[in-house]
């Protein structure tokens, strides 16, 4: 009787396959395109001219490019922040949208 599996030929050359794609690209192997800058990144607006996320309406947060009705609703739910990074640090938004409207809010506290 033998002793090894019938089906281990094809599992060996497999596994050798895989070995081949995941087998590290020697450096000077991959070229990459020079990175450009972003054409279409508009300038953020004057501290003056953001949107403060502690006194605005859901409508007035839906004017910030890249807001859906959902995240502005939530910022307005979780009310107050210190800080526009509160939105981060305490779970209101999620860092990829947050990364899209930082620019364009501000925190302003009461005093």
């Amino acid at each position: 009787m033998n002793a090894r599996p019938r089906f281990s030929a094809p599992i060996f050359a497999a596994l050798f396959l895989c070995a081949l794609f995941v087998a590290p690209i020697p450096n000077g192997a991959v070229q990459s395109a020079p990175a450009q800058p972003a054409a279409t990144a508009k300038p953020a607006p004057p501290p003056q001219a953001r949107v403060d996320i502690n006194h605005a309406s859901v409508d007035e947060l839906l004017k910030v490019p890249g807001m859906t009705a959902s995240w502005a609703g939530r910022i307005v739910h979780f009310r107050p922040y210190r800080t526009k990074q509160d939105l981060l640090e305490r779970g209101v938004l999620p860092s990829d949208v947050y990364d899209r409207i930082k620019d364009y809010v501000i925190a302003h506290r009461d005093k």
